[in-house]
């Protein structure tokens, strides 16, 4: 993957006409931060739309749906799609692009700037445009290859998702003996903290990272207690922090 760079120096282009299709929390709110970036909007539109008198088209409905709704679209707009995982080849035969926010989109909404963007297209102007809109946006944008775009989407699903069930299970445990979430709060916002300044091998503590396993037996005993089917998710991050922390250890200090 390669990140493309950013000229600032360049004049504002002129601003496609846009259809968004998909009317699920994505594409509301990239209709709505692309309204505010000043791109004429039709949207976001239903399925079935057939991106008629717009310029390029965004589908922002599920992965098993793009090849659906794209089939619906008119020949001559780009069309592009929002997926993480998902490669050019459902948008045949279009002039195809993606554009995949590396940010998490609630109810609420979400902020890009600031967020990467994975990014690809089938022609030249392809990629062209799904690199403006992600910079319209205030977005960093990555150009990802087909082959790789299954292992992108992995990462951002560890990084984003599975952490929401780590602390999941986290709440749990502290639930059993009293503990209020908004108690863990503090320490997951330092940690992730503590990893985006130093690294993980840095940023590591706890007693894995100590050594002190009399201490992690007696962890795993709790949790066999008050949670016991949590015990292989247990395990499992015991060793790969072990295997972390043997890296860590042989890093030059």
């Amino acid at each position: 993957m390669r990140e493309l760079e950013r000229d600032s120096t360049s004049d504002t282009p002129a601003r496609k006409r846009l259809a968004i299709v998909g009317l699920g929390r994505v594409g509301h709110a990239l209709a709505t931060a692309l309204a505010q970036a000043g791109y004429p909007i039709s949207g976001p539109l239903g399925r079935g739309a057939d991106g008629s008198r717009a310029d390029a088209v965004l589908l922002c409905v599920p992965d098993a749906e793009i090849a659906r709704a794209a089939a619906q679209i008119v020949p001559g707009p780009l069309v592009g799609h929002c997926s993480g995982a998902t490669g050019l080849g459902a948008l045949a035969p279009h002039e195809a692009f993606s554009l995949h926010p590396l940010m998490t989109v609630t109810a609420e909404g979400a902020e890009f700037a600031g967020a990467g963007a994975a990014i690809a297209g089938s022609t030249p102007p392809a990629l062209a445009l799904a690199a403006e809109l992600a910079q319209a946006l205030g977005m960093h944008a990555v150009e990802i290859s087909e082959h790789d775009r299954p292992a992108y989407h992995a990462a951002a699903s560890i990084a984003s998702n599975f952490l929401i069930t780590l602390e999941a299970a986290a709440e749990r445990v502290a639930g059993d003996v009293g503990v209020d979430r908004a108690l863990l709060v503090p320490l997951v916002r330092a940690t992730v903290e503590n990893w985006a300044r130093l690294g993980p091998e840095r940023a590591l503590t706890g007693p894995v990272a100590r050594g002190d396993e009399d201490t992690v037996a007696r962890q795993r005993a709790a949790i066999a207690e008050a949670a016991e089917d949590l015990l292989p998710l247990f395990d499992a991050l015991v060793q790969a922090t072990r295997e972390l922390a043997a890296t860590a250890e042989a890093q030059p200090a």
